[in-house]
């Protein structure tokens, strides 16, 4: 099944499975755990800030920097990865990434001073930054295009689980215990994780029978030096720049600008995330039912008019906070996985690897990018609120109007490929 995947991914659709094998869906499920632990490490965080600053007796700057500390080595490790990313089986790849990110999380648990828990940090993404790469090269290898919007929609979910199932379970244990359980827990995940993935997955190494350069250094500038490539990391570093955004004042826009108690903010985002939890698959089979591309246009007009509306809300209900919530989720979910199905299409097989890994650390450093930028635009007022919030739908606005046109040209590049008018 992987050497004929990777010879040729676009396959006949007289010859296509109309669904998953026992194996494949195993894979799926274990692919999105490995995620749902990734991104519940990294979120998990935020929550955890009350609790751990007066624990460590760090300022909000010192917890600032620990928090970015994971996505700025993160993005530095994708980089440094990406010549090797594809002279290696992808599941030993996997694996040995996934236990140095569990390494560091453990570190994160038995840290009792602040720079032991940043070094955690540092670890943590150092490691964990780059198995999102190496989960779509998989997915790349082992799925054709026509099956990717739905496996995409799958593992997708992980974001929407963290949400819904890592953070509320995570402050329950540090309220009953102390912050260190929840990276124990973590840990205790990942283990499970690991033993899965060493016993139950394949090999996947049919990339390494495909000419390759030997030297890494000359690998990563290969890849990152490919004309066809260069649009679709712009279009990446746009999707995650305009995403991270609104993101990281989000919860002090809802409380102090929208008038919606704290005590109600997890309800606003246990029913965003249930609501995900379905969403992703639907999203997932319209993109391989109607074209990635027309799921993606579908999903930025959307989420541009509930930015926009999101923006420039003034005090409302709850019911209301929740439903414009919801639909935002709707929008980024039909635009973050069609984009990703489309983007598994471009790289050449023996350079996925690499192309993976650049576009997880573009992603990374351009998001950290994005919060930096939406704090340079917002001001607070003495009593909370934020200032300028409705610059910030601007600017993501625009960034979701240029995404749009750039990934046109994307998909017509890969339908031209494919000999397809619509992929």
């Amino acid at each position: 099944m992987t050497d004929q995947t990777l010879a040729a991914p676009i396959d006949d659709p007289s010859e296509r499975p109309r669904g998953f094998s026992r194996y494949q869906a195993l894979l799926i499920a274990l692919l999105a755990f490995t995620q749902f632990t990734i991104i519940l490490d990294f979120i998990i965080m935020s929550p955890l800030g009350a609790i751990l600053m007066p624990a460590l007796d760090i300022t909000a700057g010192q917890f600032g920097i620990a928090v970015s500390a994971y996505a700025f080595s993160a993005g530095l490790s994708g980089i440094l990865a990406a010549g090797f990313a594809d002279r290696f089986d992808r599941k030993r790849l996997l694996l040995f990434f996934y236990v140095g990110f569990t390494l560091g999380t453990l570190l994160c648990a038995a840290a009792q001073t602040y720079h032991v828990l940043l070094l955690g940090r540092i670890v943590t993404g150092l490691f964990g930054g780059v198995i999102g790469s190496v989960v779509l090269a998989i997915i790349t290898d082992l799925f054709a295009l026509h099956l990717r919007g739905r496996v995409m929609g799958f593992v997708q979910t992980a974001f929407a689980a963290s949400q819904v199932l890592g953070i509320p379970a995570g402050l329950f244990l540090a309220n009953h215990w102390n912050w260190h359980v929840c990276f124990i827990a973590i840990v205790g995940l990942s283990i499970v994780a690991i033993a899965i993935i060493a016993f139950a997955m394949e090999p996947v190494d049919a990339h390494l029978k495909l000419k390759q350069d030997r030297n890494p250094f000359r690998h990563l500038i290969a890849t990152v030096g490919q004309p066809r490539y260069t649009l679709a990391f712009a279009v990446t570093t746009l999707l995650a720049t305009g995403g991270y955004m609104l993101m990281p004042f989000s919860s002090a826009f809802t409380v102090h600008n929208l008038g919606i108690d704290i005590a109600h903010l997890p309800t606003i985002y246990l029913v965003s995330g249930l609501f995900s939890i379905v969403t992703g698959p639907l999203v997932g089979r319209a993109s391989d039912a109607f074209g990635k591309y027309p799921t993606f246009v579908f999903g930025s007009v959307v989420s541009v008019i509930m930015v926009l509306i999101y923006t420039h809300l003034g005090h409302v209900s709850l019911a209301t906070a929740i439903l414009v919530n919801v639909l935002m989720f709707v929008g980024i979910f039909s635009r973050m996985i069609p984009s990703q199905a489309l983007m598994s299409a471009i790289p050449d097989p023996s350079q996925r690897g690499a192309f993976s890994a650049v576009s997880a650390s573009l992603q990374q450093l351009s998001g950290g990018l994005g919060s930096v930028l939406a704090a340079a635009i917002i001001a607070q007022q003495p009593d909370g609120s934020l200032l300028h919030f409705d610059r910030i739908g601007y600017v993501v606005v625009a960034s979701a109007i240029v995404s749009l046109v750039a990934m046109y040209f994307v998909q017509k590049a890969v339908a031209e490929r494919t000999g397809r008018r619509v992929v």
